[in-house]
This record gives C-alpha cells, sequence and structure tokens, in this order.
C-alpha cells in the first residue's frame, strides 16, 4: 500500500538515502533548505525508482520554519504514515571551556526542538495513516560522551530521551522509536572533521569500515515493516559501541 512519507533534512547524506530507499510506490516529501539543487536530484532519483516527490523548503531553527513544513504537508497530503525526523547538524567543533549561550540555543533548536515541535503538530495527520510511525534520527555521541561535540551530544540525547516519552504517549496509534548512527560517510562529517579525525575514528570501529546512508536507510525501512516495534533505539555503528 502506498504511504505518504516525510523524512526531514533529504537534500544529501542519510536523509536522501533514505529517500531513495523508500522511494518505490510511495509518495516521499522531501525537505530541505541550503540544498536545492541536490534536493531536486533526489526527487528525480525518487521518481526513476518509481515514487513521487514533493519538495518543500522549510528553516526547521525557527518557530515559523516547523510550522510552514507542516502547512505545506498539511496543504498537500490528507494523511501521513512516516515521519523520519533526520534534519540536524553538529555545526563545528568545540573547546568544552568555550561553550556559548547562543550556540548551545543553536544546537538545541536544530536538533532537539524542531523534531519535538514537528512530531506534535503532525500527530493529527499521522493519526489519520495507515500503521504510523515516527522515526527520530539520533547518534552514537549520545553513548560515548564526545567532549569536542558535547552540546550536539545532548541534543541528540535529548532526542533519544523524547523519542521514549513519546513511543508512550502516542501508543498504541501511533509507533516511535530511533536509529542511533555511528559515523556514516557522508558531508555531516566533511564539514566538523579531519582527516585526522576520521582516521581516528575508523581504527576505533572494530569492523574498520564507515556507514553509508543505505545502512541507515535499511534500518528505516526495518522500522516501518515491524509493527511489534515502538520506543525502541537501534544502534548501527560498526561496533564502535557496544552495550
Amino acid at each position: 500500500m502506498k504511504k505518504t512519507i516525510l523524512i526531514t533534512g533529504a537534500s544529501t547524506g542519510i536523509g536522501a538515502g533514505i529517500a531513495s530507499l523508500l522511494a518505490n510506490g510511495n509518495d516521499i516529501i522531501v525537505h530541505y533548505y541550503h540544498s536545492e539543487d541536490k534536493a531536486k536530484k533526489v526527487k528525480e532519483i525518487v521518481e526513476a525508482n518509481h515514487g513521487t516527490a514533493f519538495l518543500v523548503k522549510a528553516d526547521l531553527s525557527t518557530e515559523e520554519g516547523c510550522l510552514n513544513l507542516v502547512d505545506a504537508v498539511q496543504s498537500r497530503y490528507n494523511k501521513l504514515d512516516v515521519l523520519v525526523n533526520n534534519a540536524g547538524g553538529a555545526i563545528k567543533r568545540h573547546n568544552i571551556k568555550e561553550i556559548e549561550w547562543k550556540f548551545i540555543e543553536e544546537i538545541m533548536t536544530l536538533n532537539a526542538y524542531s523534531t519535538m515541535f514537528l512530531s506534535s503538530k503532525l500527530i493529527p495527520l499521522l493519526e489519520k495513516g495507515n500503521k504510523p510511525c515516527i522515526i527520530n534520527i539520533t547518534s552514537s555521541a549520545i553513548r560515548s560522551g564526545s567532549p569536542s561535540v558535547s552540546i550536539y551530544a545532548a541534543s541528540k540525547g535529548a532526542l533519544d530521551t523524547f523519542n521514549r516519552c513519546l513511543a508512550s504517549a502516542l501508543a498504541p496509534e501511533i509507533r516511535v522509536n530511533a536509529i542511533c548512527p555511528g559515523v556514516i560517510d557522508t558531508p555531516f562529517h566533511k564539514k566538523v572533521s579531519t582527516p585526522e579525525n576520521m582516521k581516528t575514528l575508523k581504527n576505533a570501529i572494530p569492523l574498520k569500515i564507515f556507514g553509508e546512508p543505505r545502512h541507515i536507510a535499511e534500518a528505516v525501512q526495518f522500522i516501518i515493516k515491524n509493527d511489534y516495534m515502538t520506543g525502541a533505539t537501534i544502534d548501527i555503528n560498526g561496533g564502535i559501541f557496544m552495550y
């Protein structure tokens, strides 16, 4: 059955990988903000894979931008089956002694506030969906206590806690789960990691390889299909973190 799927931050990296894998037979809402040309390429890929794509530009670091995305989805669709909260970023690495208030707000808004707010506002559409679910993308930084991206890790940790709260609040009608990626080879790391950082990270991974967007996309696909999952977080990290 055709599903309507909203993926935030879908123009590059993990989001683009998810859009590509889920395209076949589905309506994919491709959210982006900065990368319009790349979003258009994702649209082409979705359509080549027998799906339909609807592009929506919105700044999710603001309340207005989040509401604009909600309005755009509501104006076009009468239901939502899957919400993938993928948008976010670390922006930059930082010294723990030099954290500024504005930077904390910026990171928390981008990674946590927007997801919490969007999820809440889209519940009415999800309630009309077919076996609806929400999938939140967190980060293995919440497991490792990463000192150079501490605020990013904290924001994703807040999202991990919210994931369980939301799952409890929305059961049994709407399932809510999270995926916790390790080091995925995407533009994310080109912005915040030096070649030396990447070499150190690869050496720390037991499987000695970086993940690819498809590894996360396949987990999203699994969660959508498995209707006996809610409140769970799946770690996909090549073994860099083990319980």
